[in-house]
């Protein structure tokens, strides 16, 4: 009997987990804005096949015609959510530019070690046809569209909208997502599941203002987020909006659905506060929030606030739904937590990766509620690892966990600027999935500070075949979870 055709991906998440093979290449954004490097931001493909005689390596890099662009996000044309359509297949990336606007369509199929520019989306036609810029996170919908939320208008004010393109011909910009008079004040990031008809979207702030780096001021002013937005998926109206508090709801950036369409819930990860919520369909049929995870902040001495928050900026959930795992780029660490029970996450893994709060550094911790001491700062291969961890991706079969370094070249700037000078780096976390807990591979570093054209910060990861957080199941082939 001859085989079905499938489209891309997996047909569950369950399938990507069991069957998924081990990652060889992954795809890194490499942003040079604000460093002392003069040129473009580039697409890095980085050989990480432990028998490769390139492990651990930049093994081509595609520069960007245009300076300044501040690549950031990335996603795919086509991904598991059109799974049961053949006609469609995963073979470009597309990569919007947070500070440029303009939208990078990249051809990862002749030749994936080596891609290509296929198209690139001007600004202009953003603006003119949606009314929005800034664009963040990309996602492809089953029907072959590709959908990016923005974060502010083409004058760099605050306006959450969504800007779809045509991922099946030339991807021009085909118009607004939401319905008019549907944007929200703030946008960031997004995860939808039509089985319920719902899509959540979550907010950071004002371009114009957070841009250059971060003022706690412009929290208190107005100019960031602390909701977030549920959406009428099949009518593409906003219906709710969930306001998780000023304290502790503050910049939820990172949305996470379970990767199991059965399961009406999920988790955002609020930076500022340093809380997660789990948001969850109720009885009634609306959803609500509730905080699950709280990482107390710090009293420290020698830095610009009397407390320090951890400031949760990367989340993600294993394919199984069984772990939650998430990034504390001041404090420095990555935790693992056993979310088997939603309601009651339980803290089984966590790794220090330098940070703010290092014994040898210019902070001095006076109380802290969690460590006894402050954590030693990291070596690797004899050299200092600047910054902490940010960016993170799990391998499909949950036991790899890379992280890379950089957030936004404007915060770093202002937060690590050793970083920025020395460029960033991207290490890998070996996970236990059985008891949980993480270690760090110390045979493992790529060092964005060792680059021919100079020290670049590199950001999100990508995998060629889809990953923990590119793709949105539709499936309910599930299998026992």
């Amino acid at each position: 009997m001859a085989c079905q055709e499938v489209g891309p991906g997996y047909k569950s998440p369950l399938d990507a987990m069991r069957n998924a093979p081990r990652e060889k290449i992954v795809y890194v954004p490499c942003i040079r804005r604000n460093t002392a490097t003069t040129g473009p931001d580039y697409l890095a493909t980085v050989d990480i096949d432990p028998h490769s005689k390139n492990y651990c390596k930049v093994i081509h890099r595609l520069d960007m015609p245009y300076l300044g662009d501040e690549l950031h996000h990335t996603g795919w044309n086509a991904c598991s959510s059109c799974y049961d359509d053949p006609t469609k297949k995963r073979n470009r990336l597309v990569m919007p530019s947070l500070m440029s606007t303009r939208i990078y369509i990249v051809d990862t199929d002749t030749d994936p070690v080596q891609p290509k520019i296929y198209k690139i989306v001007e600004p202009e036609e953003v603006y003119q046809k949606t009314g929005l810029g800034n664009p963040h996170t990309a996602h492809c919908l089953a029907n072959g569209q590709v959908m990016i939320s923005c974060l502010g208008d083409p004058k760099g004010n605050a306006k959450g909208g969504f800007v779809i393109l045509d991922g099946c011909c030339d991807f021009a910009v085909q118009g607004n997502w939401e319905k008019p008079g549907n944007t929200t004040e703030f946008g960031y990031d997004f995860w939808y599941q039509p089985k319920f008809n719902v899509m959540i979207s979550s907010q950071w702030g004002t371009p114009k203002v957070l841009m250059n780096g971060f003022n706690p001021e412009d929290y208190e002013k107005g100019h960031y987020g602390h909701s977030i937005n549920v959406w009428d998926w099949d009518n593409h109206i906003l219906k709710q909006t969930i306001d998780l508090g000023k304290v502790e709801g503050a910049i939820p950036l990172e949305v996470r659905f379970m990767h199991n369409p059965d399961r009406p819930e999920g988790f955002v990860g609020c930076a500022l506060s340093t809380n997660v919520f789990r948001f969850y369909r109720t009885e009634r049929g609306d959803w609500a929030a509730e905080k699950v995870i709280d990482v107390p902040s710090k009293k420290v001495q020698g830095w610009a606030l009397p407390e320090m928050p951890g400031l949760i900026t990367d989340i993600l959930l294993s394919m199984d739904d069984r772990f939650l795992y998430f990034s504390n780029w001041l404090h420095g660490d990555i935790r693992q937590y056993d979310v088997t029970d939603t309601r009651n996450p339980k803290l089984v893994g966590q790794v220090w990766l330098n940070g703010s709060i290092c014994k040898d550094g210019p902070v001095k911790v006076l109380e802290d509620k969690e460590l006894k001491e402050q954590p030693e700062p990291l070596y690797m291969n004899g050299k200092r690892v600047h910054g902490a961890p940010q960016m993170i991706q799990l391998s499909l079969d949950g036991k790899r966990l890379y992280v890379t370094t950089s957030l936004y070249s404007g915060w770093d700037k202002q937060f690590y600027p050793d970083m920025v000078e020395h460029g960033s780096k991207m290490l890998q976390i070996d996970v236990d999935t059985e008891k949980g807990g993480l270690t760090l591979n110390r045979a493992f570093l790529v060092d964005f500070g060792q680059e021919p054209g100079g020290p670049s910060l590199a950001h999100e990861i990508r995998y060629p075949g889809g990953d923990c957080t590119s793709d949105i199941y539709l499936s309910t082939t599930m299998g026992k979870l």
